[in-house]
């Protein structure tokens, strides 16, 4: 008769022992104890660590912090933000950089086997053989850096910050890691100068919620409040101007653009060659009806028109009117884009309604699109492959998100056929990835 074996019960505040054995998607890594998951923040695979247990709810996984590093890894770092290191207790330490103890070749490292594991496990595709090769030396190249970063260290490169406030004492901060505790900092490291020069790290602010910092490419720092309750976001009516290269664009102070000095000159290029390389192709069609989809400020859009040339026909659809009017009026200068303010599926069910004509042309399209963490998701993405576009080049924040979107798009016929992430996120599990897809 088989002995059946029982996990020991694990508390929070218990301090366990660890043999850390690889990361998982979230930023956090995988142990083992008992026969139980574990996952640990502020480890690296490959250590020994102390961890304090934070989360013991689910009988198949507890979540702890590590204490103390009892074995090291060769790419163990002293922590950029002093605020995050383990020399804190895990609920005093500064949330948004819970890579800095990592060496930034291998945070690139660890990116590209989250994506790996992701496009594998739920997209169906192996981006790397573990057979003869060591799986990181495969994909060693598959992440790759924002321009500069290696020789700052991956510091100084947001611009746009969001702190908290506390309701009780006015302390501005950030969140500590995993929860929604503000933190007082002396320093914001990984952000650029003009927003270290007027963050109000000391300050005591009362009635305001929220403190967003943004240090725009072509203006002036700036400073927004948002008082609690609101709902219109702080900033939502005020323009201020980015640089692309050399290419200006409108923004809202309030609204998105992506926050490392150089993402939005990676993505446009990535975007750029993409769309490049479809034209090399003779796979492209500039007259046809190609959409740049949750197009924000027509950043992509611009991308598109680079490669094609300013007669190309492109609508970007934005469900923000604000970022609407400003794509508008970045996307002037070409007769044939069209600005629409309305939810992209709302928008796309509307073009399965449209005429045979309209729908050829969609047919003969490549659509990009830039959607939120979530992704595209079931029906954005079962409304492209009704409407049947030659080309998709897909712009994704999270891996998961991705690879999942990616089986449903390759099940419906259309090839993988280009791969490139960015890590624009240094010191963070975040990374950019560019998908295109090619209709068979």
């Amino acid at each position: 008769m088989s002995e059946t074996r029982t996990t020991a019960p694990l508390t929070i505040g218990d301090e366990i022992e660890l043999e850390v054995t690889g990361i998982a998607h979230g930023g956090v890594c995988v142990a083992r104890h008992d026969g139980r998951v574990v996952f640990v923040a502020d480890a690296i695979p490959g250590e020994r660590v102390l961890a304090r247990v934070t989360e013991a709810r689910k009988k198949s996984f507890a979540r702890a912090a590590v204490v103390e590093v009892l074995d090291a890894s060769p790419d163990r770092r002293p922590h950029v933000w002093t605020e995050a290191a383990v020399e804190r207790t895990p609920e005093e330490r500064a949330g948004g950089a819970e890579f800095g103890h990592i060496a930034l070749e291998r945070q690139r490292s660890l990116k590209a086997e989250v994506l790996a594991e992701a496009m594998k496990r739920f997209g169906g595709v192996e981006l790397a053989s573990e057979e003869g090769e060591d799986l990181a030396d495969a994909l060693a190249d598959l992440v790759e850096p924002a321009p500069g970063d290696d020789e700052t260290n991956g510091l100084g490169y947001r611009t746009r910050v969001r702190l908290h406030v506390d309701a009780e004492t006015g302390a501005v901060g950030p969140y500590a890691a995993r929860s929604r505790r503000v933190v007082p900092v002396a320093s914001l490291p990984l952000a650029s100068e003009g927003i270290n020069q007027i963050a109000p790290l000391t300050d005591s602010i009362i009635d305001v919620a929220t403190v967003d910092l943004i240090d725009p490419a072509a203006d002036d720092p700036r400073m927004l409040l948002g008082l609690p309750g609101e709902k219109k976001r702080a900033g939502a009516d005020d323009v201020v101007r980015e640089l692309v290269e050399d290419r200006g664009f409108l923004v809202r102070a309030g609204g998105f653009w992506q926050v490392h000095r150089e993402a939005p000159t990676v993505l446009f290029t990535a975007v750029r060659d993409a769309v490049q390389d479809l034209i090399d192709a003779e796979r492209f069609d500039a007259t046809a009806s190609n959409l740049d989809l949750y197009g924000g400020v027509g950043l992509l859009a611009a991308a598109m028109a680079e490669a094609a040339g300013p007669t190309i026909r492109v609508t970007t659809v934005e469900s923000d009117a604000g970022a609407t009017d400003d794509a508008a009026e970045n996307l002037a200068e070409l007769v044939g884009a069209l600005a629409v303010t309305a939810r992209v599926d709302r928008h796309l069910a509307d073009l399965l309604k449209a005429t045979a004509p309209v729908r050829d042309r969609m047919r003969r399209g490549t659509v990009v699109l830039d959607p939120p963490r979530s992704g595209a998701g079931g029906d954005v993405t079962a409304q492209l492959i009704e409407l049947s576009p030659a080309n998709i080049v897909y712009v994704a924040c999270d891996p998961v998100a991705l690879a999942r979107d990616t089986r449903t798009l390759r099940d419906a016929g259309y090839e993988l056929t280009g791969l490139r992430a960015f890590d624009i996120f240094p010191h963070t599990h975040h990374f950019e990835t560019v998908a295109v897809f090619e209709r068979g």
